[in-house]
C-alpha cells in the first residue's frame, strides 16, 4: 500500500470526512466493478457498493494496515452480497409458503386501520426528513421521492457524482438515527 493512501487511511481514522471522500473516490471503481460481475445488476451493485463503503467508514478503526485496503472493501463488499442473496432466498422461501397458505382470492386493498397507520407513518417519515439539514433534505428528496438517479442529480445540483453518493449515504445515516432516537 503506498504511503500516500495509508495517510489518508489514518485521517479517516482519525474522521477527517475529506479522508474519506478520497478514499470513496479512489476505491469507488474497484468495489463498484467487482460487485457489477458479480450481481450483473447495475442497481445491485451500486446499492452494495454504497452500503460496502458506509460499513467500512463505521468500522475504519479496525482496518489492520498490514493488509490491503481494497482487499479489506472487497471483503466487506463480497460479505454484504452473500447477506443480500440469503435474505432474497429467505423472502421468496416465505413468499411462496403464504402464497400456498392463501390459496384464495387475494385482496390488495388496505383496511382502513392499515391505510391510517401507513399515513402516519409517512407523516412521521416526513416530518423525521425536514429535521435534517437542509442540503441532505435535497439529495433524499430528489433520491427517493422522485426517483433521480445518482448522475441526475449530480447533474441538477452541478455536483461531482460521488459527492452525491456520499451527502445520500450520510443523510440515510442520519435519518436512521433521528428514527431510531424517536422510538
Amino acid at each position: 500500500m503506498t504511503d500516500e493512501i495509508n495517510d489518508i487511511i489514518i485521517r479517516a481514522k482519525e474522521g477527517n470526512q475529506i479522508a474519506f471522500s478520497r478514499l470513496l473516490d479512489r476505491f469507488w471503481n474497484d468495489v463498484y466493478g467487482f460487485q457489477l460481475k458479480r450481481t450483473e445488476n447495475e442497481n445491485d451493485a451500486e446499492d452494495i457498493t454504497i452500503q460496502t463503503f458506509s460499513k467500512a467508514f463505521d468500522k475504519i478503526e479496525t482496518f489492520d494496515d498490514r493488509f490491503s485496503f481494497k482487499t479489506w472493501l472487497i471483503t466487506i463488499s463480497k460479505n454484504i452480497h452473500i447477506d443480500l442473496v440469503r435474505k432474497r432466498k429467505k423472502s421468496l422461501l416465505d413468499s411462496q409458503r403464504n402464497d400456498d397458505a392463501i390459496k384464495g382470492v387475494h385482496d390488495d386493498a388496505l383496511s382502513m386501520e392499515d391505510q391510517l397507520i401507513q399515513e402516519q407513518n409517512l407523516a412521521d417519515l416526513l416530518r423525521d426528513i425536514k429535521s435534517l439539514k437542509p442540503h441532505y433534505q435535497e439529495v433524499i428528496n430528489l433520491r427517493y421521492f422522485n426517483e433521480l438517479s445518482y448522475a441526475d442529480i449530480a447533474e441538477k445540483l452541478n455536483e461531482p457524482i460521488n459527492n452525491i453518493k456520499v451527502k445520500i449515504l450520510r443523510a440515510k445515516k442520519l435519518l436512521a438515527e433521528i428514527i431510531r432516537n424517536r422510538r
